[in-house]
């Protein structure tokens, strides 16, 4: 017996919905190319990604879902996204699927 029908047990009245839940969508419209370039700090390999023109708070979600997705530190400071290692290229791909305009900057 497994959890679904010990609660159908407990509540017989109660009635699952049947329509699906919708995902949140971020939707972030951008004019101009995100940039997404890599740097060296202090020895360390980063990824920069600078260049958004909206609110910042969209920007901090965005900074944690791709430390989250690709599984790396960084951090968010003066409106720009530093990114621990070089991912440009994943990174790039993430924000092409999210909708955002992206340009490489260097090498």
């Amino acid at each position: 017996m497994d959890l679904k029908d010990q609660l159908k047990n407990l509540f017989p009245e109660h009635e699952v919905p049947q329509e699906p839940m919708e995902e949140k969508s971020n939707v972030w419209l951008q004019e101009e190319p995100l940039e997404c370039r890599f740097e060296k700090r202090k020895g360390k390999v980063n990824t920069i990604i600078a260049g958004y023109n909206g609110a910042s708070d969209d920007f901090k979600i965005l900074a944690k879902e791709l430390k989250i997705t690709l599984g790396v530190g960084g951090s968010f400071k003066n409106d720009t996204i530093i990114i621990q290692g070089d991912y440009r290229d994943r990174i790039m791909s993430l924000l092409k699927d999210k909708g955002f305009k992206v340009k490489r900057v260097g090498g």
